[in-house]
């Protein structure tokens, strides 16, 4: 089991940079992928980025590519997402989620709100 606890929104103005954290319990956090995903209002769920169990391979949306950054601490069981540039379609409740290698995405956060205006 794996408990997920995300922090760090908040509001920014459009240009503005935030870093989100997820801090994940359990002890063989370093055997799963974490990613981050948002949801806006009226849109559906979005992939954002993820990072594998070392942290060597990272995977973003064409959307946030060359803006966003996901990193990982194993020592503190926290992925982190760096956000630069934000633009107002960058607005959403951004969720944490983790997967073990070859399954699907089943453990998530609770979400934490980035608010970007223009």
């Amino acid at each position: 089991q794996v408990q997920l606890v995300e922090s760090g929104g908040g509001l920014v103005q459009a240009g503005g940079s935030l870093r989100l954290s997820c801090v994940a319990s359990g002890r063989t956090f370093s055997t799963y992928a974490m990613g981050w995903f948002r949801l806006a209002p009226g849109k559906e769920r979005e992939f954002v980025a993820e990072i594998n169990g070392s942290g060597g391979t990272t995977n973003y949306a064409d959307s946030v590519k060359g803006r966003f950054t996901i990193s990982r601490d194993k020592a503190k069981n926290t992925v982190y997402l760096q956000m630069n540039s934000l633009k107002p379609e960058d607005t959403a409740v951004y969720y944490c989620a983790a997967r073990q290698f070859g399954a699907e995405y089943n453990y998530w956060g609770q979400g934490t709100q980035v608010s970007v205006s223009s």
